[in-house]
């Protein structure tokens, strides 16, 4: 049958990502820092193992260093088996590989995302260990490597590797974030910016229709003229025939850019305008009909009013009526300065509105005025608009309210003008989803930091003072070799005192304990060495009641 052909699910081979580009020589190189360690490790010891010391650590660093970039779990329990395997050394329980423990270890950190795992594999890593000096039955200072060394070198490289996963993820995410919300201001501004062109467009065709509407009137009554041929009639009707249809296109072309909304009624019962006022209206006109729905605006009129251009005109209404508009909507009862100043060549526009008065707010919602109406698009589409026509606008808070200024030539000219920089992201723009996952990969990065130094302090108050006592032990129980041959048998432990240590060795070999001794003695041990890592010679003094009876010395190793 058909389905007997198919490859069962766990017949599959699980195919392992090869390493991306680059990945090779920075794996050779960290094996070759390993290696080197591991090189310096075997030419200090006393009496290496060219096997177990030097070709099988490099062997197992050759296979750990770039299975760590996708089995980073299995790297460190490969090279945690060596530390384990130095344990077993009589010498001593440290060797080099301490070094590429604690590499590898920071490496899961920095490559696995989660927790759980890593933790446990520390875990059974030191559970290993323990059981290691257990089943060997090792000495002290095997057990304090063992209980400070290696968790040191696990767990704290393993913080550190996660602290720098957290911040990368975080700068990350910051990243796309941010140009995910710099793609949503140029939609939108692209939208406003279409819109105002689109309005301009309409503009256009009020002034250029008209214009080329004269030129057919006035084409249609020359052709009436008695004086004229009728070929020259027949030209004239082919120009007013081909003037219509530039109007016609031209109204078809602006139906299309521009979408008009529909007029809301006057108050006396007339439409008006898509703009938010009459077709033909003027800023008197507007600025008197907010004075006479109450708005306290003073305005002024500087210089010899030029001829303007009809875009220009229609930009510079505009810019009234858009500041206007503001003013009512965010500073209700505040008072609206008006300023138009015209020069030479160019017309300066100045609007400033005081903060709101008494308890009307901006939360009121836009006034019911003159200057309502104007389309939604705010200060963003008027920027586009007075970029269009030559001129500039600045808006920003203005002695505690706000202001907007305009500078407009009075005729447009054919120029293209360089957009300026684009707009920088705004956090408080952020979408809930993008914010939520912001504030998720904030609060795992600040958890990490919190982790990175809190868990240095957990260890240290754990280790240091089992290290401190241990350290303390071993120095204070070491006689030097020259006061142990002044101790003579048969002498008084009040005599021999001042030569003795504080205090006795409290951690001699088993085969130490279970050496032969004098009948009815009781044994002390001391070390010969004041060497923490390093298992030295100890000397048993022992005693009959308060008398020194033998002294002899055991060696480190049961011979």
């Amino acid at each position: 049958m058909p389905h007997e052909h198919r490859a069962r699910p766990w017949l599959r081979r699980r195919r392992i990502p090869r390493p991306p580009a680059g990945s090779v020589p920075v794996d050779v190189a960290l094996w070759g820092a390993l290696a080197a360690a591991t090189g310096y490790g075997f030419r200090d010891a006393g009496a290496p193992s060219p096997f177990l010391d030097l070709l099988l650590p490099l062997a197992v660093l050759a296979v750990a260093v770039p299975l760590s970039r996708h089995r980073a779990g299995a790297a460190v329990v490969l090279v945690n088996g060596l530390c384990a395997l130095g344990l077993a050394d009589a010498a001593t329980p440290a060797n080099a590989q301490v070094l590429s423990l604690a590499v590898l270890s920071c490496l899961l950190g920095a490559r696995v995302a989660g927790a759980r795992g890593p933790l446990l594999v520390l875990v059974g890593c030191l559970a290993a260990d323990v059981a290691t000096c257990a089943v060997l039955r090792v000495q002290p200072v095997w057990w304090f490597y063992t209980l400070a060394v290696l968790p040191a070198a696990l767990l704290l490289p393993w913080l550190a590797g996660r602290y720098v996963r957290g911040r990368r993820e975080l700068v990350r995410e910051g990243w796309q974030l941010a140009h995910r919300l710099e793609e949503r201001q140029h939609l939108v501004a692209e939208r406003a910016r279409l819109a105002e062109r689109a309005d301009i467009a309409a503009d256009m065709h009020d002034s250029l229709g008209h214009a080329l509407s004269l030129v057919a009137l006035r084409a249609g009554a020359l052709e009436l003229s008695p004086d004229l041929t009728d070929r020259d009639r027949s030209d004239l009707a082919e120009l007013r025939g081909t003037i219509a249809d530039a109007v016609e296109h031209l109204r078809e072309t602006v139906a299309v850019l521009h979408d008009v909304p529909d007029p809301e009624p006057a108050p006396n019962g007339e439409a008006g305008t898509a703009a938010g006022g009459p077709a033909h209206d003027t800023l008197e006109d507007l600025v008197a009909r907010a004075v006479t729905f109450g708005v306290p605006v003073r305005w002024e009129r500087r210089g010899t009013v030029p001829t303007l251009s009809p875009l220009v005109e229609r930009g510079l209404y505009r810019i009234v009526q858009e500041a206007l508009t503001n003013a009512l909507k965010h500073a209700p009862g505040g008072a609206i300065r008006l300023r138009i100043t015209h020069r030479t060549d160019r017309t300066h526009v100045s609007v400033v509105n005081d903060a709101p008065t008494g308890a009307a707010t901006a939360a009121e919602g836009p006034a019911e005025g003159p200057a309502a109406g104007i389309g939604g698009r705010g200060l963003t589409g008027l920027r586009e608009r007075v970029t269009v026509l030559g001129g500039t606008l600045r808006t920003g808070p203005h002695e505690g309210g706000f202001r907007v200024t305009a500078d407009l030539p009075h005729q447009v000219t054919a120029h293209t003008r360089q957009r300026g920089a684009r707009p920088a992201p705004s956090p408080a723009a952020l979408s809930p989803e993008s914010a939520g996952r912001l504030a998720v990969v904030r609060g795992a990065a600040r958890r990490r930091y919190a982790a990175a130094i809190a868990a240095p302090v957990v260890a240290a108050a754990f280790f240091v003072p089992a290290a401190v006592l241990l350290a303390w032990q071993l120095t204070t129980s070491a006689l030097p070799p020259s006061r142990f041959d002044e101790l003579i048998p048969g002498r008084p432990r009040a005599e021999l005192a001042p030569m003795l240590p504080d205090r006795a060795y409290p951690y001699p070999p088993d085969h130490a304990r279970s050496a032969p001794r004098p009948p009815g003695t009781t044994c002390e041990f001391y070390r010969s060495g004041r060497d923490l890592l390093d298992e030295v010679d100890l000397y048993r003094l022992c005693w009959s009641g308060d008398r020194l009876v033998a002294k002899d010395t055991v060696p480190v190793k049961n011979q």
